[in-house]
């Protein structure tokens, strides 16, 4: 299960808008990929398509889905959004991750 903090869902709603996406039937669509600082990094993306391996999730009001692969990296992941003074955006709280980056997108196990 991935879970969605308050301030994280309004932000993807918003984003979600902008981009023409509709919050109540398309998905976020969140990955792990290799590179970064640490090995692996997140991806974040909007997406109107469920494919036959992935993993549907619903967190306050937000539909995420993740492909089989990255689901083992991100399981018990919330998903957050920081908007203070060191920049704003995105941040994953991982509790599988062992080490992260000073930047935060990038993780190893």
């Amino acid at each position: 299960m991935i879970k969605v903090s308050e301030k994280a869902k309004q932000k993807v709603i918003a984003l979600m808008t902008e981009e023409g996406y509709d919050s109540g039937t398309d998905y976020v669509r969140v990955g792990v990929k290799s590179g970064g600082c640490s090995g692996l990094s997140y991806e974040l993306k909007f997406d109107k398509a469920v494919e036959e391996t992935d993993k549907l999730f619903e967190d306050n009001q937000v539909r995420i889905i993740v492909d089989k692969k990255s689901f083992l990296y991100l399981v018990g992941t919330t998903l957050e959004y920081s908007g203070g003074l060191n920049g704003k955006g995105f941040v994953f709280n991982n509790p599988n991750a062992q080490r992260t980056c000073g930047c935060g997108e990038s993780f190893s196990l």
